[in-house]
């Protein structure tokens, strides 16, 4: 029986984007997130959770208790019917989901099982809270929005061939941006999603290697630069989230001029800063 993790984790991924859109908005054009406040780039939460997703679905399609739930075309209702053909259950409008539905899902799909799920639609599989979250990345420094006229030789129709005109488009960058993600994982919620040490590796995996399989025109050179782990003796904690995080920063070591590459960066460790109880792991 696979083993759930009995620890506490936290950390903190540095990636970065080169001459692309990290995640747009579509409330702005698809341009690329910022804070207004300050100018530095976001990129969300969902965001993040969508290329683990991808990568966990291209990595282990097929293997069982490692199918998806959101992705590309799935039809939630359709997915919680997998489970009520399983347990031989009739579904039923307005009636609660048991136990056994809600675990069912856990275990045949990991991102409910990372990241939980509001499955409480006219097909009811319950609820469940998923041990790991993620916070907004934010860049270390304030990025350029920069707008790039682009055009197209090819045509839409016969009307615009005859014209022989080149039809115009834009697509918007970062020239360079480094970005900070922290995310958490616990173990009391991994113990009612199930969530194993199997998956935690996964999870570590996705965080490493999900730039280089969602390579995209839009996108640019993105990658993941660092990602530091920091692993807690007990299943609750040895120290707060926030003072782990103080820990690690990422400078510039030129002030006066832009970055435009990671080695522009120093990241700082601050070892003597670290709680008794928690153990630093750098995995990049």
């Amino acid at each position: 029986m696979a083993k759930i993790i009995d620890k506490r984790y936290e950390f903190v991924l540095f990636f970065d984007v080169e001459n692309g859109n990290p995640n747009g908005d579509p409330d702005a054009g698809n341009m690329p997130r910022i804070d207004p406040e300050t100018s530095l780039g976001l990129v969300t939460d969902v965001c993040l959770k969508r290329k683990i997703r991808n990568y966990v679905e291209l990595t282990r399609e097929g293997q069982e208790g490692f199918d998806i739930y959101v992705k590309e075309g799935a039809v939630l209702n359709a997915q919680h019917r997998k489970a009520y053909t399983a347990l031989g259950i009739e579904p039923q409008p307005k009636k609660l989901a048991s136990d056994d539905l809600t675990r069912f899902m856990c275990a045949n799909f990991y991102d409910i099982r990372a990241f939980g799920a509001v499955m409480t639609t006219e097909i009811n599989c319950g609820q469940v809270r998923g041990p790991v979250q993620l916070n907004f990345a934010r860049s270390m420094d304030p990025i350029l929005q920069q707008e790039i006229t682009i055009t197209r030789v090819a045509v839409t129709s016969e009307r615009d061939a005859e014209r022989k005109d080149r039809e115009m488009g834009r697509k918007h960058i970062v020239p360079y941006g480094l970005y900070r993600g922290e995310g958490y994982v616990s173990a009391p919620l991994a113990e009612r999603t199930g969530f194993t040490v199997e998956d935690l590796d996964l999870l570590w995996e996705a965080l490493i290697n999900m730039f280089d399989h969602d390579r995209s025109a839009a996108r640019g050179k993105m990658a993941s630069r660092k990602l530091f782990v920091f692993e807690h003796e007990s299943r609750i904690g040895n120290a707060p989230a926030h003072k782990l995080f103080d820990c690690i920063d990422a400078v510039r070591r030129d002030s006066t001029t832009p970055p435009r590459r990671f080695d522009d960066y120093e990241v700082t460790v601050d070892e003597t800063a670290l709680p008794s109880g928690v153990k630093l792991v750098a995995l990049i």
